[in-house]
């Protein structure tokens, strides 16, 4: 059943897990599924030597993909009008990140959610907003 607005209160949180133990795999499968196969997300020799990372990262929109994952498993599919994000920090091989939508506003049938996914440390990975629709 969807998400109604009688529902929801300002302040109202949901949290996700996004992601345990983020692999090399993984990254390597979404540079696949995107096209993305700039070397500083798959090519750690690179990374290191090149480009002076300590090793190869995530790509922003994996993180953002996987947060809009958790903001459409709360609010339901197909009911996202809006969605923009920041990416803050880096996502490394081994990262456990999780998501929080809480909602800000809810009038005239839509809801407006804080997004924000963290790591393991507390960090803030990726910041923004969210609006769906509800009955």
């Amino acid at each position: 059943m969807a998400l109604s607005a009688q529902d929801l209160n300002t302040g109202d949180t949901y949290t996700e897990c996004l992601v345990e133990d983020l692999t090399r795999t993984q990254i390597v499968m979404y540079a696949g599924a995107s096209g993305d196969y700039n070397p500083i997300h798959t090519d750690e020799k690179f990374t290191k030597e090149a480009a002076g990372y300590p090793s190869v990262f995530a790509h922003g929109m994996l993180t953002m993909g996987m947060t809009g994952r958790m903001i459409t498993n709360y609010v339901g599919d197909g009911r996202l009008t809006k969605y923009g994000v920041r990416f803050t920090s880096q996502v490394w091989p081994g990262d456990t990140l999780n998501a929080t939508a809480t909602v800000e506003e809810v009038a005239d049938g839509l809801v407006n959610l804080k997004v924000e996914t963290t790591n393991q440390d507390g960090v803030t990975v990726l910041s923004g907003y969210a609006q769906a629709r509800v009955d």
